[in-house]
């Protein structure tokens, strides 16, 4: 799915990637607003992971719908 779509349907998604994330807030979804860098640079800063690997979970993330 591109994320033209994602950033679209986000209100709907939102709960799913909270599902997927529980240590992300309303408030880091609410910022990332369904873009991808944002949601990558979320899940790194609360995980503390590196970049690529925040991008392959996001990816996968978005991979699935």
């Amino acid at each position: 799915m591109n994320w033209d779509r994602i950033e679209g349907n986000w209100k709907q998604m939102k709960g799913q990637a909270l599902e997927q994330w529980g240590k992300l807030t309303d408030d880091d979804l609410d910022k990332a607003a369904g873009k991808r860098e944002q949601l990558v640079g979320k899940v790194q800063e609360r995980y503390g992971i590196a970049k690529d690997e925040a991008e392959r979970q996001v990816d996968e993330f978005a991979n699935r719908f």
